[in-house]
């Protein structure tokens, strides 16, 4: 534990502190001496939260030992108890040098955030401090009520009155041991979040919500979210006493929207409707009453109406009146329905005053709504929506704030509302309705929404600052730029700080992109986000980065609609595939219900040593941009895919601009405002700020920033971003150049701090998070790494374009899902997993091992269509790999198997779904079926008799032939004259698909069984004239001894056909690099082949490496299927580059992808080529294989 002195005070921390800890704990101090406000910027991971815990209340103990010294001062009459340390020393400044100062002046420190789970992470960091103050947490009746009865209530309004009344009648078990409870010693001084407040009371019986009121009377520390201190009616609700008080909001980024979100309102018809309906029913009710009664002669008196109800039926008739005049004035304004009528803010008193609602009436009014609302939630089977009633109340406290004499209240009403705007508008989709339970009892009709919108967030903080507290403290990791920040404020931050980083510039890297591999300039401006070649190109970009980027890697949209139109074309286009085969896809869903599942699977993915990480899709401003600690592995790279700006069209963003303009026009002295636009912009980069600060979360953490959007190019843009980031800033033109830096980047790095050893989770395998995503202190159950993953990949789950059925809905569809290709080989059936495509298919309608190992939750509902190949073959390597046949005699025809295998796979998967897209679910099972009767009696006729009726439309004829690929070789040829009959279109048959897999060995090995230096038989099996339209494969001079006259029966003419591959002598290394070329320009194109052929030239003259790497990454990393091309484009680097390229194909394709040197031997990169090569240019490449590796020669 460090001590450290600081303005007279000695603060206890944790360990040596850093410079910019000793800065930051400095200000603090300032601002608690001083009695001055502050505002203090300091980086995600610069151990702010620890910083600002130590400081305030090592100041609190110093004050409170200041108070000590003078009482025994006073005691001594003067005489000095140390004659060595005269009593100024003692730190007189802490307590202002009041001459009378007492125990009970020693303010309490009231620590705010954004939300309970950001509240529960610095708890946990005040528990590892040396300090234990008194400490209580504050939450609703909702996260903290335990009595079963008020907890099955649907409304929050309902379960407050009803807890009410309880406490009321001292009927609720667990309220009534709160007196006897809240004194109890270790309760005081345990430190306890709202999760083991919760545990606590149940455990002891005793309610969380009231205990943790009467713990904040004898309470140091009060935490509690920001929104009880800035809404009136919270603070009020809450009993929150500001005077003297320390108030600290930290994560301080978010108080600006939630100061005026908390003195806004937006009254919809719904709302007046459903007060209508039930203040209708209680008068229905009473006027029974009152009947009856006077049947019975009873004696009749407001005390006798109902059930706790002290108002007449009368008054209850005037409130009913008031909202019908209120609906009326609100309605009484024709407003067009693409826009609505705005008004000065001081319009919302004459819009109230047509239903008699002011000063005067407020408090009558008020006190009736509260009764009316408490007596109808506290009937018993009575179900009445009584919100509306309630936000009533509200919006009457909120307008009519104060008690102003007469002749003042014109004043307070424009002083109230200057910073307000009116705006009525139609309720054009009533969401509401069909979302709130008790729609149904209330007339669905459509009027105005009466809106009043605050405009700064000053308001809220002036009157927070009127409530006499001793300073207010402003702090986060993203406030940047402070001047615009505080000029909202409108209260006087003399304090200010811009912390630096405790990082080293070898620890960030940070590049604006402006255009992706295919040299499309990245952008989310408007009018491009859509763009079918802007998403395809930031699809590129993610799935190269995330190769290079190690572990996780944190992708952030502007919107949740950008990333799902975003999601679903990369789906459709193959790319989500691509990155999916790197780093597993987990997507933020945009309610809290999975979010858990979905975190915990990410975490768990990353952390699993048999991966290389994982990628999590999320977007700014939402939860987990916010909040959650991506530390280390967790968050190599972030990528900011736009700028997040708030919708333009939005009338309260309009207004605001507008409502900023006009301050600035007006130029108050002493305050300076930002433009509407400076604001506009502000709002996107602070979004940008924050997500960006999830990548360095501590000392030794490093990671890479990706800005892809052209936009923050500009020094504007970067000045806006946070002070930490800007001197790293490197602006990319080509794609190429990013690849190389970052790899370089993350190689140095991993060497100067090595990765900790992953290993497979036990448990949540997550860093330090919210209570709220499950990650907090609660023990979990022991899970696998592959369940963790499989419940939380669930991308189709999250986003309603991406939903698909569930696989186990339907009969016929479970087998997509375990598709095994090696049809060909027919062969025996087995109890083992599925052997053919048709084995598959007819394991769907049992029962099996697969419905077993999803019995726990269903999780193959739960399954992204996206990861689930992944995710299966993460559990056959965990189980001990795939079983695999090798030929132990030729390895070489095994490896050119698989690879010709795996390309089926691909295809038939293709086709399976585009089959299931396109035909109606009855169709599609009948196909399924016809095929599964095939593989058992291989009758091609009954096949035939079913599918044919895909010839009848002609947008199914290519459904019809695909399914030549599943017809047994003895059966394609006939299978291919049928089609040609029926569509005009044969299936491209060819001799040699007659052949069965055997065949095709037997030939190979008797074709190699004739080594030379009798090569002439083996010859003969050739067809040359079609092996030979590819690749440099064949040379005359293959033998060691001279070639026999026999061998001379191959054509080097035909063998030869217009490429010159062979020669009587070996092939030259020209050569070599013209079939590279050739094999580029097929798979690029003329236009960026031709760019790719220029890099060399201009490599060639220059020796400029990086010029040319910037241009070949680009090139040839779009695609998957040219990375091949990357390997082999290692022939034209000079020896003195080999190394660096070397390091950079590692960094793409991974450990062991550049053989030996840069340049792969020929034979190598002819096996790689063979993967994406034609089914003519794979027969080629596979007579390399003929030949003995000492017999090959170029």
């Amino acid at each position: 534990m460090a001590e450290l002195s600081v303005h007279g005070v000695t603060v206890k921390f944790p360990f040596p502190p850093y410079d910019c800890q000793r800065d930051y704990i400095s200000r603090v101090i300032e601002c608690l001496q001083q009695k001055k406000n502050g505002v203090l910027e300091s980086p995600t991971g610069t151990g702010k939260t620890l910083c600002l815990l130590c400081a305030t209340l090592a100041w609190r103990e110093h004050f409170r030992d200041t108070i000590s010294a003078r009482k025994i001062s006073e005691r001594l009459q003067g005489a000095n108890m140390f004659p060595e340390t005269p009593l100024a020393s003692w730190g007189t400044a802490a307590t202002d040098g009041d001459s009378a100062t007492y125990y009970t002046d020693i303010p309490k420190i009231i620590y705010a955030s954004r939300t309970h789970s950001q509240l529960a992470q610095v708890i946990n960091e005040l528990k590892n401090t040396a300090y234990r103050p008194k400490v209580c947490v504050l939450g609703s009746r909702e996260q903290l009520c335990i009595n079963p009865e008020v907890m099955r209530q649907e409304s929050n309004h309902v379960k407050v009155h009803m807890c009410r009344a309880k406490v009321s009648t001292r009927s609720c078990t667990f309220y009534n041991n709160v007196e006897e409870k809240s004194t109890d010693r270790d309760l005081v001084n345990s430190i306890l979040d709202v999760e083991d407040l919760v545990k606590y009371g149940t455990k002891q019986r005793v309610c969380p919500y009231y205990l943790s009121r009467s713990l904040k009377q004898q309470a140091d520390l009060i935490f509690m979210p920001y929104n009880y201190l800035l809404d009136p009616k919270s603070r009020r609700a809450h009993n929150i006493e500001l005077s003297k008080a320390v108030v600290i909001f930290d994560e301080a980024h978010n108080v600006e929207r939630t100061c005026e979100e908390s003195t806004s309102f937006d009254l919809t018809p719904y709302d007046v409707a459903s007060a209508i309906t039930a203040v209708d029913r209680l008068l229905a009710e009473q006027a029974k009453e009152v009947s009856r009664m006077d049947t019975t002669s009873e004696s009749f008196s407001a005390d006798s109406l109902g059930s706790g109800l002290k108002i007449d039926i009368s008054t209850i008739a005037k409130v009913k009146q008031i909202l019908l005049d209120l609906e009326a004035a609100i309605d009484s304004y024709d407003v067009p329905s693409d826009r609505g009528v705005t008004k000065p803010g001081i319009f919302i008193y004459e819009l109230l005053e047509r239903a008699h609602l002011n000063y005067s009436t407020k408090t009558p009014v008020c006190e009736a709504l509260e009764q009316i609302s408490g007596y109808l939630a506290g009937q018993q089977g009575v179900f009445l929506n009584t919100t509306g009633l309630q936000k009533l109340a509200d919006i009457i406290q909120l307008v009519f704030c104060g008690e102003p004499a007469e002749k003042d209240r014109t004043l307070l009403m424009q002083a109230n509302t200057a910073h307000f705007k009116v705006h009525i508008h139609r309720d054009q989709v009533s969401k509401k309705k069909s979302a709130d339970p008790w729609a149904s009892s209330a007339p669905k009709k459509q009027g105005n929404i009466l809106s009043y919108w605050c405009f700064s967030p000053g308001f809220s903080m002036q009157e927070l600052a009127n409530q006499g507290v001793r300073c207010i403290i402003l702090t986060s990791g993203t406030l940047s730029p402070l001047s615009s920040f505080t000029s909202e404020m409108r209260i006087d931050f003399p304090i200010r700080l811009e912390n630096d980083h405790v990082i080293q510039r070898d620890q960030i890297f940070v590049s604006v992109i402006q255009c992706g591999p295919d040299e499309v300039r990245l952008t989310s401006a408007f009018d491009r986000r859509f763009l079918p070649e802007n998403m395809a190109s930031l699809g590129s970009t993610v799935a190269n980065l995330s190769r290079v980027v190690p572990y996780g890697l944190l992708v952030f949209f502007p919107s949740f609609p950008l990333m799902e139109k975003t999601l679903e074309f990369w789906r459709d286009k193959g790319q989500a595939d691509r990155i999916e085969k790197v780093k597993p896809m987990f997507v933020e869903p945009k309610g809290k219900g999975t979010f858990n599942e979905v975190i915990e699977g990410y975490y768990s993915k990353v952390n699993d040593p048999v991966s290389k990480g994982g990628s999590f899709f999320a977007v700014c401003r939402g939860k987990a941009s916010e909040g959650l600690d991506f530390a280390d592995s967790y968050g190599r790279g972030v990528i900011i895919t736009g700028l997040p700006f708030p919708p333009k069209m939005d009338p309260r963003v309009v207004l605001k601009m507008q409502f900023l303009d006009e301050m600035c026009r007006k130029k108050t002295p002493g305050v300076k405002y930002l433009t509407g636009q400076e604001w506009y912009r502000q709002q996107a980069f602070r979004a940008v700020n924050q997500a960006v600060g999830r990548v360095i979360r501590h000392k030794e953490d490093y990671g890479a920033i990706f800005l892809c959007d052209e936009r923050f190019k500009g020094s504007s843009a970067i000045a806006q971003l946070p002070k930490w980031v800007r001197p790293y800033v490197r602006t990319y033109t080509a794609f190429g150049n990013v690849v190389r830096d970052v790899s370089q980047f993350f190689r140095v790095a991993q060497k100067m701090r090595p990765p900790v050893e992953r290993k497979p989770p036990v448990q949540s395998a997550a860093p330090v998070c919210s209570s709220d995503c499950g990650l907090g202190t609660s023990t979990q159950s022991q899970r696998t790494h592959s369940t963790d993953t499989q419940k939380a990949k669930a991308v189709d789950t999250h986003i309603p374009s991406l939903k698909r059925r569930r696989l186990e809905d339907k009969p016929g569809a479970n087998g997509l899902a375990k598709i095994c290709l090696k049809y060909e080989s027919g062969g025996q059936e087995s109890h083992r997993r599925p052997a053919t495509l048709l084995d598959a298919l007819e394991q769907q309608r049992s029962p099996g091992a697969e419905e077993e190992a999803w019995a726990n939750g269903g999780k193959v509902s739960r399954l992204s269509t996206l990861s689930l190949q992944y995710d299966k073959r993460i559990e056959e390597e965990l189980r001990g790999g795939k079983r695999k046949i090798k030929l132990v005699q030729e390895q070489k025809s095994s490896v050119c198997d698989g690879l010709s295998e795996e390309g089926k796979a691909d295809r038939a998967k293709a086709f399976l779904a585009e089959m299931k897209r396109s035909l109606s679910q009855v169709n599609f099972e009948r196909m399924v079926l016809a095929l599964q009767r095939y593989k058992k009696t291989d009758q091609l006729d009954t096949l035939l008799t079913e599918i044919t009726a895909l010839a009848e439309d002609a947008n199914t004829h290519g459904l019809l032939r695909g399914f030549y690929q599943f017809v047994r070789p003895h059966h394609k040829k006939r299978f291919d004259e049928q089609c040609r009959e029926l569509t005009g279109h044969g299936c491209g048959f060819k001799a040699d698909h007659s052949l069965t897999k055997e065949n095709k060995k037997t030939l190979i090995q008797q074709g190699e069984s004739q080594e030379c230096p009798a090569p002439s038989s083996s010859c003969t099996l050739l067809d040359t004239q079609q092996l030979n339209h590819g690749g440099t494969h064949l040379s005359t001079d293959t033998c060691a001894t001279p070639v026999s006259t026999s061998c001379s029966q191959l054509s080097t003419q035909l063998l030869n056909l217009g490429q010159g591959h062979l020669t009587a002598s070996s092939a030259p290394k020209t050569e070599v690099h013209a079939v590279f070329l050739a094999d580029v320009k097929k798979a690029l194109g003329p236009e960026k082949s031709a760019q790719l052929f220029q890099a060399i030239r201009s490599y060639k003259l220059s020796d400029n490496y990086e010029q040319l790497i910037s241009t070949v990454v680009s090139l040839l990393t779009e695609r998957d299927e040219h990375f091949h091309l990357l390997r082999r484009f290692g022939m034209f680097i000079r020896s003195h580059h080999k190394t660096q390229y070397t390091q950079l194909l590692e960094s793409l394709i991974g450990p062991g992808s550049a053989p030996g040197s840069a340049h792969a031997n020929v034979s190598d990169d002819m096996e790689a080529s063979t993967i994406n090569a034609s089914p003519a240019e794979k027969k080629q490449s596979k007579i390399s294989t003929f030949f003995p590796n000492s017999q090959r020669k170029y």
